[in-house]
């Protein structure tokens, strides 16, 4: 029987498709294609790290390409196409243009990869989620975005500065929208298993939360010119190697709820488990009247952004 080797598109060769597309190739998750609009721009990119292959000894071929119909048989798509924000800007200020670049990839996913599985990566995250939902029509077990894994990422970076500890006993729960009310869990972020409600008294425990808000922020406004991509392309790629391998790992990702948490018909990051099918599977965390507030109102500020996508689109 033939080898599959799987095949992992990545839309966006800048820094952030470009990060991802190094480390899928260096965990030998697959072959890798860069695709992009920017002429020999991803070609460039792909042959440099496939010419680092025999330097880090990975198998799997990395290659650029400006056509988008070269995604046909993919078996996961990552779009990080889109503007960046700048300092001062919102991710809601990136819609009107990513709406329209998202529509685009997506209809050549629809077209070419038809059997892929989408991760969405373009702000702002969670509206550009049911943006190419919509657009490719696609089963939503196979259309997610990537936020919590970034968000709980940060936060246990920061927990690790606060203790002075390896960030590597560190298990972090983010839920909500991509933004500023998104719902970092001290109640469910342990070290070794013991809550942080544990370990840190309150008011260190809330500036780590809004740290955790302000995370890209953060970055935005010290490098000036761009926003981050190291973090958010290695949370991309956790939640690849947990489809691609079947790992079946439980990681905060950006779902389509349909009942789930009370909320229904709209984009929220929660536990899921990602697989071979995409999402086998969302978790529904007990939340106390507090946390479920919270939750409510990052939602609120999601549908609203996308009652504002809709209208614009025509969707």
């Amino acid at each position: 029987m033939a080898f599959h080797r799987p095949k992992i598109s990545v839309f966006g060769a800048g820094f952030v498709g470009a990060t991802v597309a190094q480390r899928c190739a260096d965990r030998e998750l697959g072959d890798v294609l860069l695709i992009d609009i920017v002429e020999d721009m991803p070609q460039g990119k792909g042959l440099d790290m496939f010419e680092s292959s025999p330097v880090e000894r990975f198998d799997a071929r990395v290659n650029g390409s400006n056509k988008p119909a070269d995604v046909a048989g993919s078996d996961v798509v990552v779009v990080t196409s889109g503007i960046a924000r700048k300092p001062g800007m919102s991710r809601d200020d990136l819609l009107t243009t990513n709406a329209k670049i998202v529509q685009s990839v997506a209809d050549s996913i629809r077209e070419h990869a038809p059997n892929a599985i989408v991760i969405m990566v373009t702000n702002p995250l969670d509206v550009m989620s049911w943006v190419a939902h919509k657009r490719l029509g696609f089963p939503k077990n196979r259309v997610m975005g990537m936020a919590g894994v970034l968000d709980s990422a940060r936060m246990a970076s920061f927990v690790a500065m606060e203790l002075n500890c390896s960030v590597k006993d560190i298990s972090p729960m983010v839920l909500g929208g991509h933004g500023d009310t998104m719902v970092p869990l001290p109640r469910y972020t342990t070290v070794s298993g013991i809550p942080i409600t544990d370990l840190l008294p309150a008011d260190r425990i809330e500036a780590i939360n809004d740290r955790t808000r302000k995370g890209g922020a953060e970055i935005v406004a010290l490098l000036k010119t761009g926003s981050a991509y190291y973090a958010p392309g290695s949370s991309v790629v956790a939640m690849v190697e947990s489809i691609v391998k079947d790992q079946r790992r439980i990681l905060p990702t950006c779902a389509l709820l349909e009942g789930e948490y009370g909320l229904k018909d709209t984009w929220q990051g929660v536990p899921c488990m990602l697989g071979k099918n995409g999402i086998e599977k969302i978790y529904e965390l007990k939340l106390n009247d507090a946390e479920q507030k919270l939750l409510a109102t990052s939602n609120e500020h999601v549908a609203g952004a996308i009652r504002q996508a809709a209208q614009l689109l025509g969707m």
